[in-house]
């Protein structure tokens, strides 16, 4: 067999199974699309539709922002268009909506404005949510108190501070003082 006949045969079957697909992406086209999907669910649950058009137009993943709203919407007395506005600006919109319900589920729906307030101005919504859920599961904290504990609490660095010298490093503090006049400054500095 040549070498052109080997070629033929090996190139065959990634042509055939290349043009098949080139041949569906028209059809996946007019059956799914993210910015569709989007409008829809935003429309389903009421949403105007310059709102639900404006907000899935301008989602980095319209999807992603559908479903926030969607599960709020669904799960808490949050109304959809309340929760449009806040899904629209977060960087994790299925994050948010899996804080927003958590904690209202916690607080017994006592505070859902705020709850939604806080969830959207935290960077990490689930850790958030953990830290309120978990508060008030150990502590008699009021809803609004764990709420404002949470939003504050850091991601502070411990345990990296040494507690004596190391006798494998040396001690490079130094106590010596400068005696003497200061370095006087030049005009133009």
């Amino acid at each position: 067999m040549d070498w052109k006949t080997r070629m033929i045969r090996m190139i065959a079957p990634v042509l055939a199974i290349g043009g098949s697909v080139v041949m569906s992406f028209p059809s996946m086209a007019t059956t799914y699309n993210d910015y569709r999907a989007c409008a829809g669910r935003l429309l389903g649950v009421g949403v105007s539709e310059q709102a639900a058009s404006q907000a899935c137009a301008e989602a980095l993943r319209p999807t992603d922002l559908s479903a926030c709203v969607v599960f709020i919407d669904q799960r808490t007395e949050i109304r959809a268009n309340d929760a449009l506005t806040t899904c629209t600006r977060a960087r994790r919109p299925k994050e948010l909506a899996t804080c927003v319900v958590s904690v209202s589920k916690n607080t017994q729906e006592a505070i859902n404005p705020d709850v939604l307030n806080y969830c959207g101005r935290s960077l990490l919504p689930v850790r958030f949510a953990e830290c309120v859920v978990g508060l008030r599961a150990e502590t008699k904290l009021a809803p609004s108190q764990a709420l404002n504990t949470c939003i504050n609490g850091s991601d502070r660095v411990t345990g990296f501070a040494p507690t004596s010298f190391s006798p494998v490093q040396p001690n490079t503090q130094s106590n010596s003082t400068f005696e003497g006049q200061p370095v006087p400054q030049s005009p133009g500095i």
